[in-house]
């Protein structure tokens, strides 16, 4: 069994909230343990994705998820065009696009076109996101620093306004160097055009020095594993609306204040995770 170990110390005054896991092709959830806190679940109300709310007990607090190779399609909801400043694209940014695959027969094609074009406007680095204070995704017209949030935010918005349908999916990416521990989150892009559904990793492209964009998971070598997707969350009962997402465990105060929880991640079963 592959078993994923996340622990962090309580804090004083706050609750955690953490989002459960889904099932993709490559590996499905099929149990989780919360130990250290009192449990309640919540849902959001665009994808119907649960939240586990964790009030602490003690002085830790562990999430143990099981994970079996093998899951289901990813789900409708995935790929659902949401109305979010995350995901909205400005009216610029839907004419280029637009202007760029006007003359494609196939969504195949448009979609390449996208990726490339994407790729290109991209140097891989962390800072202030280009789209923070906005309340849609504005165009881009000269190379910008950019994360993988970043990255697969604008990828999304591209596709979505030529047509493509398109989803962000985030998770816990455990590299081969690593093997049994991490420090992050990584996130993805999948579409579903006449090839199929593919997933698309821009970022780890552009970190591993590879210039041509394939689709396909894990150009720089590890294996990972599904926790949540979309952009624009809404959780009525903690009484918030469009935030970004909810990738990881993080704090949530009584004055609405957000914190980043610091994580202890450990994975057993890294080679059955990386296996074909």
């Amino acid at each position: 069994m592959i078993t994923l170990n996340v622990a962090l110390r309580a804090k004083s005054g706050a609750r955690l909230l953490a989002p459960i896991g889904f099932s993709t092709p490559d590996v499905a959830p099929v149990s989780l343990t919360v130990s250290g806190g009192e449990s309640r679940f919540m849902f959001e109300v665009g994808t119907g994705q649960t939240v586990v709310e964790v009030t602490p007990t003690g002085e830790q607090i562990s999430f143990q998820w099981m994970f079996e190779r093998g899951g289901l399609d990813y789900v409708e909801s995935v790929f659902q065009p949401r109305d979010s400043k995350f995901t909205r694209a400005a009216s610029e940014l839907v004419g280029e696009v637009r202007a760029l695959v006007c003359d494609m027969a196939s969504d195949d094609e448009k979609l390449r076109c996208l990726v490339d074009h994407v790729a290109g406007l991209f140097q891989y680095g962390h800072g202030n996101p280009f789209y923070e204070g906005t309340d849609e995704m504005p165009q881009l017209c000269t190379m910008t620093r950019g994360s993988c949030v970043d990255i697969n935010a604008y990828l999304i918005a591209c596709c979505r306004a030529a047509g493509i349908e398109a989803g962000y999916v985030t998770g816990y990416f455990i590299p081969e160097e690593k093997r049994s521990h991490t420090t992050d989150m990584h996130c993805w892009v999948v579409t579903r055009t006449d090839a199929g559904v593919q997933e698309w990793d821009i970022a780890h492209h552009m970190k591993m020095g590879v210039s041509e964009i394939a689709p396909g998971l894990n150009p720089k070598p590890g294996v990972r594993v599904a926790m949540s997707h979309s952009m624009g969350w809404t959780i009525p009962q903690l009484g918030v609306s469009d935030i970004k997402l909810l990738a990881e465990p993080i704090w949530f105060y009584p004055d609405d204040q957000w914190e980043r929880a610091d994580l202890d991640i450990n994975l057993v079963g890294y080679d059955q995770l990386c296996t074909p």
